[in-house]
C-alpha cells in the first residue's frame, strides 16, 4: 500500500515535507517519496489518498498507568496535603490495594482502545496491584495482542505491603518477561519496583540482577514529589540516584520515571551513566509534585520521553503541556521548540523503551503510522506545522491508525471495538471500586 499525504513528518527533529508520502510493505516502510514518485513506481499498489491529511510517526506513551482509569473522579474528602499524603492516605489503600483481575482487565480494554484512537501506537504500562498476583499481566496481555498496539507491560513490585508479596512482584515480572521472549509479537516485558523508599537495598540489586540475567531494562519512579530525596538524605546519606549509583545498579538499563526533584549533581551522573527518563507533565502538575528540570536534562544529553501516567491520556493534551509549562518555568519562550517536542514524543519515546527502528518514518523501519487531519482557520506551513498540531491539535483529529502494517483505526473508529461497551465496563468496575472507599 502507498499513502499519500499533504504533510510527511519523518521525524520531529526535521522539517515536515509537502506532498511526500510512503509505501509500506507488511509492517514495514519500504520507501519514501514524493508522492508522484511513489504513484509512478508502484501503480499496481493499493493507494489510500490523504489529501490534507499529516502523515506522522505514531505516538510512544512511555509511561501510563493503565488502571488509573478507574479512579477517575473518584470521592475524595479533600486535596492531600503533598505527594506522600497522596500515596499513603489516598492512592494506595483506596485505589491500588483495592484492584482486582477483572478491574485491571476493564480498564486495559478501554485505555488500549483509547491510546490507540489517538494515535498511540507503543506504550509502556507499569502495573501496582499488590492484591491481584499472580497473572494479572498475562491477563492484560491477552488484551493487548487481540487488539493489537505495540506494548511493555510491567508489574511494580514493591515491599511496603510485605516482604513476600514483594517477591510475588518481581516474579511476576520475570514470568511475564519470559514468556514473551519465547512467543515474540509486539508485546514485551520490563522488570519494575517502586522506589527507594519501598523497596530495600536488596530488594533492589535483585530486581536488577534478574533484569541483567533476562537482558531487560528496569523501571522504577524516582523523585516524584519532595518526599524521596528527603528521605534518602535521612536513610542513606544522598539523594535517590547517588544512592543507585551507590548500589552499583545506576546505568544504561535503568528507565527512571518522573524525576521532578534532581539537583545538578544528580543530572550530571543521569547524563553520564546512560539512565533514560520519562517525563509526565500534566500528572506532575495534578499530584502537586512540581515541574521535572526536562530542559537541563535534554541539555545535558539525558534521553526523554512523554508518557501520560494515566492520568490525561490526549497526547496531543500531553505535548500542550511539555511544550508551555517549561516556557514559563523558564521564562523563556525558546524552552522546548514543538518540533523536539513532537520527537520526544515519537522517535525519542521509542528510544527511552529501548526500541529499535520505531518512531521514526524511514526505509526498514516499523510501519507505525498515524494520519492526522487538522481542523485548523489558518494554514499550515513547513514553519508553523509543528506549532498549529501542538497548540491546538486533538485526538480526535487521529483519522487513521497503523501498527506494524495493520490498520487498527480506520475514519476515527477502532476496528473491531465496541468502545460502548468498553465504557460500561470501566463504569461498572470503577463503581466496584468506589462502593469499597
Amino acid at each position: 500500500m502507498i499513502i499519500l499525504p499533504s504533510w510527511l513528518i519523518v521525524q520531529g527533529k526535521e522539517a515536515p515535507r509537502p506532498n511526500w508520502g510512503v509505501r509500506i510493505l507488511n509492517d514495514k516502510i519500504s520507501d519514501v517519496a514524493p508522492n508522484a514518485d511513489l504513484c509512478n513506481k508502484y501503480p499496481q499498489d493499493e493507494v489510500l489518498e490523504a489529501n490534507g491529511r499529516i502523515l506522522s510517526p505514531g505516538f510512544v506513551n512511555t509511561h501510563t498507568h493503565l488502571y488509573g482509569v478507574l479512579a477517575h473522579g473518584i470521592p475524595l474528602d479533600k486535596a492531600p496535603e503533598g505527594f506522600w499524603p497522596f500515596l499513603q492516605d489516598f492512592w494506595w489503600p483506596n485505589v491500588e490495594d483495592r484492584l482486582d483481575q477483572p478491574m485491571i482487565e476493564a480498564a486495559t480494554a478501554y485505555q488500549c482502545s483509547q491510546m490507540v484512537r489517538g494515535g498511540v501506537t507503543t506504550f509502556y504500562d507499569c502495573l501496582e496491584a499488590p492484591n491481584a498476583l499472580p497473572g494479572c499481566l498475562e491477563a492484560q496481555a491477552v488484551i493487548v495482542r487481540n487488539l493489537g498496539l505495540r506494548g511493555i507491560l510491567s508489574f511494580e513490585a514493591t515491599e511496603r505491603s510485605s516482604p513476600e508479596n514483594g517477591q510475588k512482584g518481581l516474579q511476576e515480572n520475570v514470568d511475564f518477561i519470559v514468556s514473551c521472549q519465547k512467543t515474540g509479537g509486539l508485546l514485551s516485558g520490563m522488570m519494575c519496583f517502586h522506589t527507594t523508599f519501598s523497596c530495600s537495598a536488596d530488594f533492589i540489586q535483585k530486581a536488577f540482577l534478574m533484569a541483567t540475567n533476562l537482558g531487560v531494562s528496569v523501571h522504577m519512579h524516582c523523585s516524584e514529589g519532595s518526599y524521596e530525596p528527603d528521605q534518602a538524605l535521612v536513610n542513606f546519606g544522598m539523594r535517590p540516584i547517588h544512592y543507585y549509583d551507590y548500589l552499583g545498579v545506576a546505568g544504561s538499563n535503568m528507565l527512571a520515571s518522573q524525576c521532578v526533584h534532581l539537583d545538578a549533581k544528580e543530572i550530571a551522573l543521569i547524563a553520564k551513566r546512560g539512565i533514560r527518563m520519562s517525563h509526565m507533565p500534566l500528572s506532575n502538575c495534578e499530584v502537586g509534585g512540581g515541574i521535572a528540570p526536562v530542559p537541563q536534562l535534554l541539555k545535558a544529553g539525558v534521553t526523554v520521553g512523554l508518557g501520560s501516567d494515566g492520568y490525561i491520556d490526549d497526547f496531543f493534551d500531553i505535548m500542550r503541556g511539555a511544550f508551555l509549562i517549561h516556557k514559563a518555568n523558564q521564562q523563556d519562550p525558546r524552552v522546548m521548540p514543538a518540533d523536539l517536542v513532537w520527537y520526544l514524543a515519537t522517535e525519542g519515546g521509542a528510544k527511552v523503551l529501548g526500541l529499535e527502528k520505531i518512531g521514526r518514518i524511514e526505509v526498514g523501519w516499523q510501519a507505525d503510522l498515524q494520519l492526522i487531519f487538522p481542523q485548523l482557520p489558518t494554514s499550515l506551513e513547513t514553519w508553523n506545522l509543528y506549532d498549529q498540531l501542538i497548540l491546538y491539535g486533538s485526538q480526535n483529529w487521529v483519522e487513521t491508525v497503523l501498527v506494524s502494517g495493520r490498520l487498527l483505526v480506520k475514519d476515527y473508529k477502532v476496528e473491531n471495538s465496541d468502545i460502548t461497551q468498553l465504557r460500561k465496563s470501566v463504569f461498572e468496575n470503577a463503581q466496584r471500586l468506589w462502593n469499597v472507599i
